[in-house]
């Protein structure tokens, strides 16, 4: 919200606005894509983990509220500006927020070490760091000229012949996948300890296509960024923002059920 209302739209992507209105906006879509999609899972453990019938039934109104972000159009990468239909994301995430405080004031315990908990922390830490030039451009500003950063990765202009730098101001879609990943990795360590055995699997099989999905949008933007625009080479890892049929959503479901299978046995 803050880099979008300090700098002006043209340095962004895909948005109008600028001031307090533009970061205000622009929080708003955010809080749609990626945000529901993560506050649909914790709505699960909350539902699965409640004591009170109404606690379940403002649950389910949360996932469908959530769930209006998987129409389309109501993200379009095209056109980044808030629209009234992202509100109904948007009260979705507030009731994740809301019902997660609530159940907060019950305490809450540490988690035991898990089995896998050191690849979630390897492949977590190889994310963030692979993430570096998009946390800049969240903060708005470029990596050129910091030591060994500034020469590992191009964030700046490429050359004098374009105008446009290799990674714009703001958000990107590539966090947008780093942040789905951390967010399964962190949530499948409570998976096994979901009582209800359909929801356990639904969620399960949910955060690894989640954590899927998030793994091929980060590939995408990063090669993109840092590889294709470098003029290494002209191949491009496919853009698979939107489902629809192709080999790279293909790839996305097969990977997913591998996660599953994979993270599925030792829970057993």
């Amino acid at each position: 919200m803050i880099t979008y209302s300090r700098l002006p739209g043209h340095e962004l992507y895909h948005v109008s606005g600028s001031g307090v209105d533009g970061g205000l906006s622009r929080a708003l879509v955010f809080s749609n894509f990626p945000v529901a999609l993560v506050a649909i899972a914790v709505l699960a453990f909350v539902a699965d983990r409640a004591t009170a019938p109404w606690t379940v039934v403002v649950a389910i109104v949360g996932v469908i509220s959530c769930a209006a972000v998987f129409w389309p159009g109501v993200v379009d990468e095209a056109d980044l500006d808030a629209r009234p239909v992202n509100a109904v994301s948007a009260a979705g995430v507030l009731i994740a927020l809301v019902l997660t405080a609530l159940a907060l004031r019950g305490g809450a315990d540490r988690s035991r070490r898990q089995r896998g908990d050191s690849v979630r922390i390897v492949v977590a830490g190889i994310a963030l760091c692979l993430a570096l030039p998009w946390l800049a451009a969240e903060l708005g500003f470029f990596l050129d000229g910091l030591p060994l950063l500034g020469r590992l990765f191009q964030t700046g202009r490429y050359s004098e012949h374009v105008a446009l730098p290799g990674v714009h101001h703001g958000h990107h879609h590539g966090m947008d996948g780093v942040l789905l990943l951390l967010a399964a990795l962190l949530l499948s360590r409570a998976v096994p300890s979901l009582r209800h055995r359909a929801l356990r699997v639904a969620t399960g099989l949910y955060l690894a296509l989640m954590a899927a999905y998030g793994i091929a949008n980060a590939a995408n933007d990063f090669w993109s960024e840092q590889i294709v625009k470098r003029g290494w080479t002209t191949w491009a890892i496919p853009n698979v923002l939107n489902p629809k049929p192709s080999i790279a959503w293909a790839a996305i479901v097969l990977g997913a059920a591998a996660l599953y299978t994979l993270a599925s046995e030792p829970a057993r």
